[in-house]
């Protein structure tokens, strides 16, 4: 099967970088599935997972906290505001991360932006959820 060059760059420079048989990612607009030949887009993406399928070996997931995803017939770069390899995650890290959010959302007071809240509870989830599926 041909393969596919895939790139993911954030702010603090590349994450990944490798040929692929295949791209899963979630987009705005829903679910998109990428092979070599692709037609050309772009496409805004959501908080969510990356995944990259490499033949017979197992797959690879990237996070991604939104961002673009850029399609060529034989190269996908996405750019990331922030994104993480399964083995970089910290999972105790996620997991004070998705407890603040939590917090922040059941209380009460004015001076609490529910938005960046709900957005940094998606993210911790996200990243949880990547690291269950490695083990």
């Amino acid at each position: 099967m041909k393969t596919i060059h895939v790139s993911v760059v954030t702010p603090d420079g590349p994450v990944y970088d490798s040929e692929v048989e295949m791209v899963s990612a979630r987009a705005q607009s829903g679910e998109l599935g990428i092979l070599h030949g692709h037609i050309p887009m772009v496409a805004p993406l959501q908080i969510g997972a990356v995944r990259l399928k490499k033949g017979s070996s197992s797959d690879e997931v990237v996070t991604v906290s939104g961002g673009f995803l850029e399609v060529r017939p034989d190269k996908v770069t996405i750019l990331a505001q922030a994104a993480e390899t399964s083995d970089m995650i910290d999972v105790s890290r996620a997991e004070e991360a998705k407890n603040r959010a939590e917090t922040r959302l059941q209380s009460k007071q004015d001076d609490v932006d529910f938005k960046r809240a709900e957005l940094a509870l998606k993210r911790a989830l996200n990243r949880i959820e990547v690291t269950k599926q490695k083990m």
